[in-house]
């Protein structure tokens, strides 16, 4: 734990200083948060968009997964290169060594935005929780890049790390492994919310940890997060948790927003209610 508050600390004394005007999302810069499955183009484009368009670098990171090398030929088959993206780099390593130097975390110094790929959460953390990797995600949201991710690329964005047990993604809670990489502050992020019947599963979390918020995203859908705003964007839905919510008639610890929505982040309500 103090590791982790004097690594936060020295991003948000050095590198960032955004506690003072954003409370949960970044100041500068853009987070793309999608709940898994196919992406429609709305995502895809608004993600491309906040990396600088097709000609802008990009990296993708594939590490959530199960494959222990990638290729180009595995990037090519991916939707930014379907999309038109013309300049994707590849980053891998399961070498915390590795992902702790310079030469390994030098793409993401050029990028206009980075997008984390599916899999097991866990992966991320044992490769880059605290790493040169992780500073220069922050850095890139400091010059105002994107970085976003699915599934479990989406989960990793959170302060609060949901599934991330080595066991099974059936976990929520898992000793070791609570700590995402903090670009949503005071934040927990589930994904393949409908679509898995997960809808209940953030609620013991919320219960135990009160101070947090809870994202539940479903597939195909996403949030997009600038600054303490989230838009909704896709096609399907997004719940949203708080403690201090109260159930209404149908007696649900969560309420749903739909793509189009607009969520304030830190006083926690739908943007155009009281």
């Amino acid at each position: 734990m103090l590791h982790r508050r004097l690594f936060l600390g020295s991003l948000a004394g050095g590198l960032l200083a955004h506690a003072a005007t954003t409370q949960v999302g970044p100041e500068r810069g853009s987070l793309v948060v999608v709940g898994g499955g196919a992406m429609p183009d709305s995502v895809v484009n608004r993600f491309l968009e906040l990396g600088g368009g097709k000609n802008a670098p990009f990296v993708f990171i594939p590490t959530a997964g199960e494959i222990d090398k990638y290729d180009d030929s595995w990037l090519a088959r991916q939707f930014l290169a379907k999309a038109g993206a013309a300049h994707v780099t590849l980053l891998h390593t399961r070498d915390r060594k590795l992902a702790d130097s310079e030469a390994f975390s030098e793409p993401i110094r050029r990028a206009g935005g980075v997008w984390f790929g599916g899999g097991r959460q866990w992966r991320l953390v044992d490769s880059y929780l605290h790493t040169r990797t992780h500073k220069e995600l922050w850095r890139l949201l400091e010059r105002g890049g994107v970085i976003g991710g699915s599934s479990a690329g989406a989960t990793i964005q959170g302060s609060y790390l949901v599934r991330g047990a080595r066991e099974g993604n059936a976990i929520m809670m898992a000793p070791g492994y609570e700590e995402g990489m903090g670009f949503l502050r005071n934040v927990a992020v589930d994904q393949h919310l409908l679509k898995r019947n997960r809808q209940d599963d953030l609620v013991p979390v919320i219960q135990k940890h009160r101070h947090l918020l809870g994202i539940g995203i479903d597939e195909g859908t996403a949030i997009v997060v600038q600054g303490d705003t989230a838009e909704v964007v896709g096609a399907s839905k997004v719940a949203i948790y708080d403690a201090a919510y109260a159930p209404g008639a149908d007696g649900k610890r969560y309420f749903f927003l739909s793509p189009g929505d607009r969520l304030h982040l830190a006083e926690r309500r739908r943007i155009g209610t009281p």
